[in-house]
């Protein structure tokens, strides 16, 4: 009886007793291994695979293939090429038993993606996996959602406070002979009303005459008067 198996991306024709070589197996010399993606076992065609079938071998010895050597060169202003050698690594074994029915309780390790997996195991832990991880997100989303209600209500009340303020200082432009940059340099000295100027003393008056630079202007236009007037109303 033969058996068309797959494995490594190639599928092998085999008999009893034949010997192979495959894309390597994760298996030492001797072990044994099971070969459960079958296509065909004698009459019977798989659709794809044939079920509950399998392919027994002994492992013989892990070997490499021929060496191939690749080649490469680009034409182009800074031309380069490489030359590089591969030797494939393979495991080269010998057909023992081919399996119609049973394959799945031979206890034997399978040959599936090249590492060797007990039957038993892998079907002890495909559902396990699956299920503890649909319950992780939705205790997330609820925690995420929760806290950005809060923040958004708190940062509006601090707006109306800077109202208050501009509407305090008096226009001091009204005095005559100030303009719009002394009235900048006097707020920056923290004079905003004309109450603060109308209580000027002449010390007062000789600091702020050499702060500003003015050399006797403020009693020259007699700021201290009109503030006094400006501020009565």
């Amino acid at each position: 009886m033969f058996a068309v198996l797959k494995t490594g991306g190639k599928q092998y024709k085999v008999a009893s007793g034949d010997v192979l070589r495959v894309e390597k197996l994760d298996a030492a010399a001797g072990d044994k291994v099971q070969f459960n993606e079958i296509l065909m076992v004698g009459d019977q065609i798989g659709a794809p695979l044939v079920e509950d079938a399998g392919v027994q071998a002994e492992v013989i010895d892990q070997i490499k293939g021929i060496k191939t050597i690749n080649f490469v060169k680009r034409r182009r202003k800074h031309s380069s090429k490489r030359t590089k050698g591969h030797r494939q690594q393979l495991t080269l074994l010998r057909v023992t038993d081919i399996l119609a029915k049973g394959a799945g309780k031979s206890g034997v390790k399978a040959a599936i993606g090249g590492a060797g997996v007990s039957v038993a195991a892998l079907d002890a832990a495909a559902p396990k996996k699956a299920a503890p991880k649909k319950a992780k997100p939705a205790a997330k989303i609820e925690k995420a959602e929760a806290p950005k209600a809060e923040k958004k209500a708190t940062p509006k009340k601090a707006a109306p406070k800077k109202a208050a303020a501009k509407s305090e200082a008096d226009d001091l432009t009204q005095i005559s002979g100030v303009g719009p940059v002394i009235v900048k340099k006097l707020n920056d000295l923290g004079v905003t009303t004309f109450a603060e100027i109308a209580a000027w003393s002449k010390d007062d008056i000789a600091a702020m005459d050499e702060k500003l630079n003015f050399k006797g202007r403020i009693e020259r236009d007699d700021w201290l008067k009109q503030a006094k007037k400006l501020a009565k109303g």
